[in-house]
C-alpha cells in the first residue's frame, strides 16, 4: 500500500485575489490555485493538505514578487501531477515569456497535437500563473477558457502588458 503524501500549503492575498500554493516535503510546487484550500483541493489529484506557512514560505514569495514586479519568471522546482502528454504542454507553457500570449494553435504546433488536446492540457494544468496558461488565447486574439474566470485571466494579462482582444 502506497503512502498518502502529505503537502503543505498557504493561502495568501494577491491583487487578483486570493491565492494558494503546495508544496512537497522536498519544496517542489506541486499545485496552487486561485481561491482557499478548496480551490486547491481541486487542482490535486491525491494527497493530505497541511496548512504550513513556514513549509509554503519560499513559494509564497516567488508568487508575491511577481506580483510586486520584482520577478518576471518563476525558477521554482516543479512537481505536477499528470501525463507524459501533459507535462509536455505545461513545458511548452512555461516557455510563453511574460506579456506575450500564445493561441492554443500555436502550443499545439510546439507540442505536435492539436489545439483541442492542448486545451485539455491547460485546463487540467495544476499549477497556475506559475505554469501560465493565462497567456494561451484564443487564435482570434480573445480570452477563453480559464480555471479560475476570465475577469482573473484578464486582470493577469493586463498586468503583464499583454495584448488581446476585448
Amino acid at each position: 500500500m502506497k503512502d498518502t503524501p502529505v503537502y503543505r500549503y498557504s493561502t495568501f492575498k494577491t491583487p487578483a485575489g486570493a491565492f494558494t500554493v503546495a508544496v512537497d516535503p522536498s519544496g517542489a510546487i506541486v499545485a496552487t490555485a486561485f481561491g482557499d484550500r478548496s480551490a486547491l483541493r481541486r487542482r490535486l489529484r491525491a494527497g493530505t493538505l497541511v496548512h504550513d506557512e513556514r513549509g509554503a514560505a519560499p513559494a509564497r514569495r516567488l508568487v508575491e514578487d511577481w506580483f510586486l514586479g520584482k520577478a518576471r519568471d518563476f525558477s521554482a522546482t516543479l512537481s505536477p501531477g499528470g501525463t507524459p502528454f501533459q507535462k509536455r504542454v505545461w513545458s511548452a507553457l512555461r516557455r510563453i515569456p511574460f506579456g506575450e500570449t500564445r493561441s492554443y494553435g500555436d502550443v499545439a504546433r510546439i507540442v505536435g497535437s492539436s489545439a483541442r488536446a492542448v486545451g485539455r492540457a491547460s485546463a487540467t494544468n495544476p499549477i497556475c500563473l506559475i505554469v501560465p496558461c493565462h497567456r494561451v488565447i484564443g487564435a482570434d486574439g480573445t480570452l477563453t477558457g480559464f480555471a479560475f474566470g476570465e475577469a482573473t485571466k484578464r486582470r493577469l494579462l493586463e498586468f503583464e502588458g499583454s495584448r488581446f482582444s476585448a
